[in-house]
């Protein structure tokens, strides 16, 4: 990881020059999550300028970035970043909160995040996610390999959601992903077993063979509703 990232830094800085103003580790390789089979390597870049023939410059660079099976790199200039925060409060929270400068100063710690559209956003991407797992159900084949798949790729994202509907209620936030699920379990009621059978999974702490796929699916299902519903009932409420 460190090799791919020292790499990454010198291409940018090669390619952009004195338009570079920062590069951002992000995510899990940030929180200590990282799981090499499962993880993302997110980069959030700072540019001076972002038009078009800035962008272009970066184009060889991001093409070998994305062969190396990472994420394409957000790309904002500092004041784009500043006016996307209200929209953005989820994942700016998590990157203020979390995150590793590879180039440029700290900009993040005095970087605002307001909060005052945190709670919606958090229902909607719930009610969102909610509905994109539904319909990866509908259209996926009967297949027990493709439905753990389904799992596995939006069991994390589920996760930072639970953490932020947590700090929506005013409720203490979960330092991971396992403690986001143990929390609004036992503040929801909903039955978190599928939720820690994949994250056990994802972790080599269990074998695809050892997992029930369409039991487990069905009460990774009912668990996403239940927290869904309940986050939207004791939101509106407030």
């Amino acid at each position: 990881m460190e090799s791919k990232l020292t790499e990454l830094v010198q291409k940018l800085n090669t390619a952009a020059g004195d338009n570079l103003r920062a590069i951002v580790l992000f995510g899990s390789a940030a929180t200590g999550e990282f799981l090499a089979a499962h993880s993302d390597l997110n980069i959030l870049c700072i540019l001076e300028r972002a038009g078009a023939a800035e962008l272009e410059n970066l184009h060889d660079v991001t093409s070998w970035w994305v062969r190396q099976r990472n994420p394409v790199p957000l790309v904002f200039t500092l004041e784009e970043l500043r006016r996307s925060a209200d929209i953005f409060a989820i994942e700016l929270f998590d990157i203020q909160q979390s995150h590793r400068m590879l180039y440029g100063n700290d900009f993040l710690a005095a970087f605002e995040v307001p909060l005052h559209l945190h709670r919606l956003q958090v229902e909607r991407e719930l009610r969102t996610g909610w509905l994109r797992l539904r319909q990866a159900i509908l259209t996926a084949p009967h297949d027990n390999k493709v439905l753990l798949g389904i799992m596995l790729d939006s069991i994390s994202t589920f996760c930072t959601l639970f953490r932020h509907a947590l700090l929506a209620m005013d409720q203490p936030m979960a330092a991971s992903k396992r403690e986001a699920v143990e929390q609004v379990a036992v503040l929801t009621g909903a039955n978190p077993s599928a939720f820690q059978a994949i994250l056990d999974l994802r972790e080599g702490k269990r074998k695809h063979g050892e997992i029930d796929v369409e039991a487990t699916l069905q009460t990774y299902l009912e668990f996403v509703e239940v927290v869904t519903d309940e986050v939207d009932r004791r939101l509106e409420v407030r």
